[in-house]
């Protein structure tokens, strides 16, 4: 891209030099710049090229192994698998050179150093350095356990419903999403589509929700891919100064649903199979409904109306009074012109994505490990989410709900992997009926927030959230989903 020339009409207000290092602007500042003809053209190749390609690759489907799969999962399922076995022994370098960089930047050389890494790792606690030791601990006994034979680790480690749960298919899985979607996210966030839905949406998405249309991505891109690429995708929005610090929380805590291919596993495994589309459909209507009432309490309401850069949000650019009218498509084309134009060359952008997720990426590992092998351990062999479940009986009670003692400890359990609600009820020992099987589906399907994954790549990513407001938004979500799953089940089951 030329970089010194001067935009062509008097009204411009930035040289092509500007603009290009400042690919982050807003969309009020997108719409001061006037690009000339060719300009224009090159705009519209850009976002017409690069967004297709962002959008083939986490939303469309194609036939693989028998079934009709997203390309991106075929793509970032096929990464991880070229690698075998070995896999685990990547993860366990990964993850102990997190503890040996935490260790060495927290405590060896504190403030006395000036690099990424060390960025990092500033504002980690006590904490972080027991998870970080927990996580690898987690990982080196799996990873022996995979590849050496004769190895025999503690089961409570080791075990198909513990570690077996939480390293191969999500951490493991998570690397892949990381590595993988660092290379197409640009297409998606970089080159204007967003604009463009941001634009159309906007008059629904921030009246009933508070956010800007742009979430919108967030939403679908979750349910057809991952709810960690949800939160990734979020957080770098964030720190583009797309989404406010409560914009961010509302959609990273709302949005960030389980894939398609996750909530079948799970629909499955209540043998419910048969309701797959009816149940989905629900759980998609609920996640929005739920939104609509937590982003107006706290402690999402709470939170600051101040971009990444530490721009205070105005009244302006909430445009609260936005009407629907269809001069707003050709407005968002003309801002994705815009942005495609502005953004880096293909290479540049895929560079940094990389380079910033590469630098999450050992934290998110270690911590999805330390926190989700932890929370299945406590949820398999204590009693401590069963004595949880006491206190959601009278609300089961209250809305009619069957089988209230079979499934009331899957309730809280989820919060610790979003997985475990009915894999507790299915192995209660009793034989639940369909509506009770429904409810426990729903209600786990749109908690949102569980540690294995979505709670622990939040925290990792350093997102303006604290432990104790996750919980809280956990348990607000749960309690409201209650009454609205119990509802739909008597209605539709």
């Amino acid at each position: 891209m030329v970089k010194s020339k001067t935009m062509t009409t008097e009204s411009t207000i930035a040289t092509t030099e500007q603009i290009t290092y400042d690919s982050d602007m807003m969309s009020a500042e997108l719409d001061k710049i006037q690009l000339n003809k060719s300009q224009t053209i090159k705009g519209i190749l850009r976002l017409v090229i690069c967004s297709a390609i962002g959008i083939a690759a986490f939303f469309v489907s194609v036939p693989h192994n028998g079934k009709s799969e997203i390309i991106f999962s075929i793509i970032y399922n096929a990464f991880v698998n070229m690698f075998g076995n070995f896999a685990y022994w990547i993860l366990t370098l990964i993850v102990a050179g997190n503890f040996v960089c935490h260790i060495y930047f927290k405590y060896v050389k504190k403030g006395t150093l000036e690099s990424p890494f060390a960025k990092i790792y500033d504002n980690d606690t006590i904490i972080h350095t027991f998870l970080y030791a927990l996580g690898f601990i987690y990982v080196v006994l799996y990873a022996c356990h995979i590849n050496i034979t004769g190895f025999q680790g503690p089961e409570i480690i080791i075990g198909d419903s513990t570690g077996g749960s939480v390293i191969p298919p999500i951490v493991l899985g998570v690397f892949g999403i990381i590595i993988v979607g660092a290379i197409f996210m640009p297409f998606l966030l970089n080159y204007g589509i967003l604009e463009i839905i941001g634009a159309i949406l906007e008059p629904l998405m921030r009246p009933l929700f508070k956010v800007p249309g742009k979430a919108a991505l967030d939403a679908v891109s979750s349910f057809v891919s991952s709810s960690s690429l949800g939160v990734l995708i979020t957080n770098r929005l964030w720190k583009r100064n797309v989404y406010t610090e409560k914009e961010m929380v509302a959609i990273m805590t709302g949005f960030s649903a389980v894939s398609i291919g996750f909530a079948y596993m799970v629909i499955n495994t209540a043998k419910l199979g048969d309701h797959f589309v009816k149940v989905y459909a629900i759980s998609f209507v609920l996640v929005f409904i739920i939104e609509m009432i937590t982003v107006r309490i706290p402690p999402i309401s709470k939170k600051k109306d101040v971009y990444y850069s530490g721009h205070v949000q105005t009244e302006a650019e909430r445009k609260n009074d936005t009407k629907f009218s269809f001069s707003l498509l050709p407005l968002g084309i003309n801002r994705a012109v815009k942005r495609a134009y502005i953004a880096k060359n293909v290479s540049v952008e895929v560079k940094n994505s990389l380079k910033d997720s590469l630098l999450v990426l050992p934290q998110v590992l270690t911590m999805l490990s330390a926190i989700g092998v932890s929370g299945l351990i406590l949820a398999e062999y204590t009693p401590v989410f069963k004595w949880l479940g006491y206190i959601f009986q009278p609300l089961l009670v209250l809305f009619r709900i069957p089988d209230v003692s079979a499934i009331a400890p899957s309730i809280p359990v989820g919060i610790a992997e979003m997985f475990l609600p009915v894999l507790v009820m299915m192995g209660s020992g009793v034989t639940v009926c369909v509506k009770a099987r429904a409810f426990v589906v729903l209600v786990s399907m749109v908690q949102i927030i569980f540690f294995s994954e979505t709670a622990t790549v939040m925290l990792a990513t350093k997102s303006p959230i604290k432990f104790w407001e996750i919980v809280v938004c956990f348990l607000e979500r749960t309690i409201i989903a209650i009454p609205l799953a119990s509802l739909v089940v008597h209605i539709l089951f």
